[in-house]
């Protein structure tokens, strides 16, 4: 089997594809008084770069695009591939 006809085995498997804009860790207690309107604070700036997870593994950075009335992302780096 040549290696094509190997990748053509997996290209239409589904992935799970995530972007992840930041995070916070707040007790129970802080979760349990969120409402709507109500407002988190990520531990991230608005100018640092966003993860890319495809199936919880990180595998790109980038930063936050809008398309139109769509959030996008635009990616700067993938992991793993700086030249040395």
């Amino acid at each position: 089997m040549t290696d094509e006809k190997t990748l053509d085995i997996v290209l239409d498997v589904k992935v799970k594809v995530t972007v992840q804009l930041g995070s916070v860790q707040l007790p129970m207690r802080d979760v349990l008084e969120l409402t709507a309107g109500s407002i988190v604070q990520l531990q991230q700036h608005a100018s640092d770069p966003v993860g890319l997870f495809v199936n919880d593994k990180l595998v790109a950075y980038g930063e936050v695009v809008v398309i139109e009335d769509n959030f996008g992302i635009k990616i700067t780096e993938l992991v793993g591939s700086a030249k040395a």
